[in-house]
């Protein structure tokens, strides 16, 4: 028990330091050195648990979704909470951080059969748009497919604008501003008033577009 637990946290601390130097240096920048000095161990360590850096970093995209707290929300209410909360903890997560980084970078570690963190995420968010659908929330036009991709390609597109305004401090900010703009298009206007109500109330968790304290 104390080896598989000595195991575990080896895994976890090189997973950590993976993560903090792709996050850092981009996939091409990385190396298996630079990563077992930030995690303070062997060659023989990493190599033990991660067959290579691709591994590793796929790896890191796989469990993106787990480090993001399902919400108690369901429905419609429940995809708007959940790109919330990934845009709300991304600069506070490594893990989700260097999937931020790595976004651009799958070619070179995802393989084909695997499929994308893009599709990844969209599974995600479909089952809240499916039930959003179910119970009537969304326009009888709406497909639920799509307008998941359309979720994933914006919020991807927000975090790398955010990056380059203010280092990713306004993102929550952006992903709102993104919903309050498509609610009206996708939703009932009795789920899109509630929605929007639920989204005013959460403005000022966060730094404001221009990167001040709200």
């Amino acid at each position: 028990m104390a080896q598989q637990e000595r195991s575990a946290r080896t895994r976890a601390a090189i997973l950590r330091a993976g993560a903090e130097v792709f996050a850092e240096l981009g996939f091409a920048g990385a190396s298996v050195s630079k990563i077992t000095r930030r995690a303070n161990l062997t060659l023989g360590a990493l190599y033990f648990h991660f067959e290579s850096k691709e591994h590793l970093a796929r790896e890191i995209v796989r469990a993106q979704p787990e480090l993001v707290m399902s919400p108690a929300a369901a429905g419609l209410q429940g995809a708007v909470d959940i790109t919330l909360e990934w845009a709300t903890r991304l600069t506070q997560d490594p893990l989700l951080l260097a999937g931020a980084r790595l976004v651009m970078d799958q070619e070179y570690f995802v393989r084909s059969e695997e499929g994308d963190s893009y599709r990844q995420w969209a599974g995600v968010i479909l089952p809240f748009l499916h039930e959003a659908h179910e119970n009537g929330e969304l326009r009888p036009e709406v497909d639920v497919l799509t307008l998941a991709q359309l979720m994933v390609n914006a919020s991807t597109g927000a975090q790398m604008n955010s990056q380059l305004d203010s280092g990713r401090r306004d993102l929550p900010d952006r992903i709102r501003q993104m919903w309050s703009l498509l609610l009206p298009l996708i939703a009932t206007e009795e789920c899109a008033g509630r929605v929007m109500e639920a989204l005013r109330r959460r403005e000022g968790d966060s730094p404001t577009i221009d990167g001040n304290q709200a």
